[in-house]
């Protein structure tokens, strides 16, 4: 359920635009400390998701630390490089990507060429842990991953998946490589369609945050067969991560957080750490995203960077094997 407080974010954020928009200092005039005006915190997933809503209740949080307004803007699809290439194209000192890590650790594979170099890219800060799942239609009539690869194996090449940019992508293509396995991937520019398409049985299984599957598992429109994470969704409790589901090689950690470019100046990079960590600490905050559907992650720069170092290390893997010919 969309969390109330969030609401009055939304009426920040449209004033919040205003003022964005309006002339800065003239140059050479002296300007007070950071930040002198709206900062933007570019999204590449849709509004109502985990990652999201998290963001809007970080940027509520923020915004009386900073006294200035703090916009959260979706650019969504197109595997985050709408969202990514917006966020360079700013560089104000005032706009930064709250973003998977997706964005850094493997879109290079799935793009001969992309519009921004992911060595510019800048982990600041660790916000989250999404949660991500795998849901078939109910018109399947599978209830466990493993009835789902027999149903495939019986079909193959005419169960079709689709699945929102990020880790889900990959998730998707490592469980037809490992299950031995063919689907047909359907691209949607906006997901909304898509869970239209799964109710009414055209599509058959979707990858992506558990948050926007919760409801369809409940209303028994779609099956939630496993969550890519080391522990259960506290969202959904009764569904198996992906290593009980017996797939252990489909467990990833969606780490998501704050990134800058490099080179960005060092005073506003430690004021974002400093902030952010005593957020993400906050009991308030952890109960508030975990609302949700994330969890709280803590930690320093470094630790984010190596977080999404090993993200890229396991997803290379998966990469090379699923581009390996089957022997």
């Amino acid at each position: 359920m969309f969390d109330r407080s969030l609401a009055a974010s939304a009426a920040i954020a449209i004033f919040a635009n205003i003022a964005a928009t309006a002339p800065v200092a003239a140059q050479g005039q002296k300007q007070g400390p950071w930040p002198q005006r709206a900062v933007r915190f570019i999204i590449p997933l849709p509004p109502g998701s985990g990652m999201d809503l998290s963001a809007r209740v970080m940027a509520e949080r923020l915004s009386p630390k900073w006294g200035q307004a703090i916009v959260v803007e979706n650019r969504q699809g197109a595997d985050g490089i709408p969202a990514v290439t917006a966020f360079f194209s700013a560089r104000d000192n005032h706009t930064f990507l709250f973003s998977f890590g997706g964005v850094v650790t493997f879109n290079h594979l799935l793009h001969a060429k992309l519009p921004y170099d992911p060595a510019e890219l800048l982990p600041i800060a660790p916000v989250i842990d999404n949660f991500l799942g795998v849901s078939v239609t109910s018109l399947l009539k599978v209830n466990t991953l493993a009835e789902l690869v027999k149903a495939a194996k019986a079909q193959p090449g005419k169960l079709n998946y689709a699945a929102t940019p990020g880790l889900p992508v990959y998730v998707l293509q490592a469980l037809q490589r490992y299950a031995g396995i063919t689907m047909a991937n359907v691209p949607y520019r906006d997901f909304a369609p898509a869970y239209q398409d799964l109710n009414q049985g055209r599509l058959h299984i979707i990858g992506t945050g558990v948050p926007t599957q919760v409801a369809h598992h409940r209303a028994g429109t779609a099956k939630l067969l496993f969550v890519t994470n080391r522990e259960r969704s506290p969202q959904v409790p009764d569904v198996p991560t992906a290593k009980e589901a017996g797939f252990p090689d489909l467990t990833f950690e969606g780490v998501a957080g704050l990134y800058g470019w490099r080179n960005m100046p060092a005073e506003i990079k430690q004021r974002l750490v400093t902030d952010v960590a005593a957020i993400v600490a906050d009991p308030d905050f952890r109960a508030r995203v975990l609302k949700v559907g994330t969890v709280p992650r803590s930690g320093t720069t470094e630790e984010f960077a190596a977080a999404i170092a090993a993200q890229r290390e396991q997803v290379v893997a998966i990469h090379k094997a699923i581009a390996k010919p089957k022997e």
